[in-house]
């Protein structure tokens, strides 16, 4: 089965392994990471979206190595008090020099011609993202510098207040900054990422998007009240208006449990569906940015998720539907 995941942290654990003086790289992978190039190869993926994942708020790290797994997730969770612009260039820099050293794997994704290609030619699709819009400060230039660096989604806020918009769980939507950019961003062919975003950030985006977008690593609020999972009225919302939901991974976000349980994520995948309608919903695996056990496993056994789905009563059509295809349909109409 193909597999297309719309939201990785990866690249920012790999900076965090380089600057900790830790082996690691995107064909291989790092300690305890979840995404490799030869994972994704070994699951047979078409796509994966990078996330250039930028902490706002993050604080100067020790220098000494890290001590294992979850302390390099730990530092791949903060930016070592670095501007947050700066910090999500250097990111850049490593996806391309990675990107670049392993053109026998990986193709870039500028636009559905460029995903045709990759799947023509037996490569993984990489997409760029950024998570973080404070990361422009408020200036339509880097918006379209960023663009020109390759990125193509962009998740409005992080889980601090930005110039853009304010996050979920507090209070306002989207600036009038925000609005420039949701308008800027359709102009351009870039697509707003609401994960993350606000509630009324999300409606105020929903009256005035022109375009669909996406909520890249989500859940169901109906089915664990977290605030950042979306309710059913959004979920609705979204298959209104063409839009994509990629579930998220993370145990947090499905249910009371430590451990990602693969019940719990049918449980959204079927919630989802039932509410936003099948052709909105795809995979936001959020992989490398959560630190949960995962009966998963990680990138390389995602067809551990389809043997759950078929037990679990999901339909041939509906799996093909969810793993891929969905999200194939979406960038063809909007990338």
């Amino acid at each position: 089965m193909p597999f297309i995941d719309l939201h990785c942290d990866t690249i920012a654990r790999l900076l965090a392994a380089r600057r900790a003086g830790l082996p690691g790289s995107l064909r291989r992978g790092t300690a305890g990471g979840h995404v490799s190039l030869e994972k994704l190869r070994a699951s047979g993926a078409l796509l994966q979206t990078f996330a250039l994942f930028v902490n706002l708020e993050g604080k100067p790290l020790p220098t000494t190595p890290a001590t294992g797994p979850a302390d390099l997730y730990a530092r791949s969770m903060d930016c070592r008090g670095a501007d947050p612009l700066e910090e999500v260039l250097t990111l850049a820099d490593l996806y391309w020099q990675e990107v670049q050293a392993n053109a026998d794997l990986v193709q870039p994704v500028l636009s559905f011609a460029d995903l045709e290609g990759a799947r023509r030619t037996g490569k993984l699709g990489a997409l760029l993202a950024v998570e973080e819009g404070g990361v422009c400060r408020g200036q339509l230039p880097l918006l379209r510098t960023l663009y020109r660096l390759g990125v193509r989604v962009l998740t409005l806020t992080w889980n601090y207040p930005n110039q853009l918009a304010f996050p979920n769980g507090q209070a306002g939507g989207l600036t009038d900054t925000g609005r420039a950019f949701l308008a800027e961003m359709e102009d351009l062919g870039m697509l707003p990422d609401v994960s993350h975003l606000g509630d009324e950030g999300f409606w105020d985006l929903c009256r005035l998007a022109q375009r669909p977008f996406l909520a890249t690593h989500s859940g169901c609020r109906a089915l664990w009240p977290h605030r950042r999972n979306l309710t059913d009225e959004m979920l609705r919302a979204l298959g209104d208006r063409g839009c994509l939901v990629g579930v998220n991974f993370y145990a947090g976000f499905l249910g009371p449990h430590e451990t990602s349980r693969l019940a719990d994520l049918t449980a959204h995948l079927r919630h989802m569906i039932r509410t936003a309608g099948l052709e909105a919903v795809a995979l936001g695996s959020d992989f490398d940015g959560i630190d949960c056990p995962l009966e998963v496993g990680d990138a390389g056994h995602l067809d551990r998720l389809v043997q759950a789905m078929e037990a679990a009563g999901f339909t041939p059509r509906e799996i093909e539907a969810v793993c891929w295809k969905n999200a194939w349909d979406f960038f063809q109409r909007t990338l």
